[in-house]
């Protein structure tokens, strides 16, 4: 039988029961992962960036507020809480001080790739400082065993960003007193099921919980929440992070009946941007007055969203500039971010096009030798020569409009 102590922050203590816990037959618990802490956001201004950065440490709340609004004892944390070892004081404390305010709710934090537990790293940094009793770190692959209410912690923690191994193995020959929860917390990769799968980094087999008889094992690392089998599944991060992330702005209310019993799982959404990507064709004016009425009815609250547009298709040069004044300049104005690609969106000079630019002169034979290029040239040469098409074609407005 085991019989080492429990993980309570750093010291190893018997008899730790969460502050003010009631004994209950069912185990609840919230899953999260991946707040990355200090993430950069290299595609937006300060400004926005400082506003993502913000609502992650926001989630933190939100996550304590669903903990006690659902009677969640814990909260799991399954790696990846900073993006970056090397933050400045702030950044590290900021999360630490948002769970503090959460006294009845006890938060287990696991290091993952980007926040590896290293000699002296930011791990060793928090565990010198006076963590609220609340906050548990957990930096060994050993179990937490809090007896009051038959639980068991598995913890696997990661020392490196990059390891061959599961870090999960170790789970399998724990050994714990009969009738007690068994729940694992983790961060890696689940690939599947192929030959090759035990040569990625930090692999996690997907059929550790029936191994080591868990009720339940917690991972993070991929970003958008994904059921692996219905004792393990990914939670995704509590804010959406990039546009390619599927069902993130999430977290889990895992609920434990008793050992053997499978856990009632059920997604929590927690985020507060959406992140939207568009595809569309557009070749007249009256697409682009169709596309702006469709991305101003994304949301009540267009300025909590950010969208990646795709266009392609070819505009006359005047419908080009109003595209520009629509839909880059003014629905994007809407919104927090919007990425447009209009590579693919090329022009389809008029003859009223090039008489706006010249009529004539060797103003009208550049347009002109412009026109044959965008037509007729390499992918390369279009995309140059519809550039200069246009700018040819903005500049002379400009200068006629100043000319009335």
């Amino acid at each position: 039988m085991y019989s080492a102590p429990c993980i309570l922050t750093v010291p190893l203590l018997w008899n730790c029961a969460p502050v003010g816990y009631t004994a209950a037959m069912t185990t609840k618990l919230i899953h999260t992962s991946d707040w990355q802490i200090g993430k950069v956001f290299r595609f937006v201004d300060n400004a926005t960036m400082g506003l993502l950065q913000e609502a992650r440490l926001g989630a933190i709340t939100r996550l304590g507020d669903l903990a006690r609004r659902h009677g969640a004892a814990r909260v799991l944390v399954a790696g990846d809480i900073y993006d970056a070892e090397a933050l400045t004081p702030r950044s590290l404390n900021q999360p630490i001080e948002r769970m503090r305010n959460f006294v009845t709710v006890h938060w287990h934090l696991l290091p993952g790739n980007h926040d590896p537990h290293r000699p002296n790293g930011l791990w060793d940094r928090l565990r010198r400082r006076d963590l609220p009793p609340n906050v548990h770190i957990h930096l060994a692959p050993e179990p937490a065993v809090f007896e009051e209410d038959s639980f068991a912690l598995l913890p696997a923690p990661l020392f490196r960003r990059h390891a061959l191994g599961d870090p999960t193995a170790y789970m399998d020959d724990v050994e714990l007193p009969e009738g007690f929860v068994r729940v694992g917390l983790a961060h890696g990769t689940v690939t599947g099921f192929g030959s090759d799968d035990k040569d990625v980094p930090n692999y996690i087999a997907p059929d550790r919980p029936e191994r080591a008889r868990l009720s339940y094992l917690a991972l993070g690392d991929w970003h958008g929440q994904k059921k692996i089998n219905e004792r393990c599944w990914y939670s995704g991060t509590p804010e959406t992070d990039a546009f390619d992330v599927i069902d993130g702005g999430r977290a889990l209310l895992v609920e434990i009946g008793g050992q053997g019993t499978p856990p009632q799982v059920t997604p929590l959404p927690t985020g507060q941007y959406n992140w939207l990507t568009f595809s569309e064709r557009v070749n007249s004016r009256a697409n682009i007055d169709f596309l702006a009425e469709r991305l101003r009815a994304v949301s009540d609250n267009l300025d909590r969203v950010l969208v990646r547009l795709s266009v392609e298709g070819a505009l006359s040069l005047e419908d080009r500039q109003y595209f520009q004044e629509q839909i880059a300049d003014g629905v994007a104005a809407a919104l927090c971010f919007m990425g447009v690609d209009d590579r693919r969106l090329f022009p389809r000079p008029t003859l009223d096009d090039l008489d706006r630019i010249d009529r004539g002169g060797f103003v009208r034979v550049a347009a002109e030798a412009l026109k044959r290029k965008v037509e007729e040239g390499s992918d390369r040469e279009r995309e140059i020569a519809a550039l200069a098409l246009q700018r040819l074609y903005v500049e002379h407005m400009k200068l006629q409009a100043g000319q009335r």
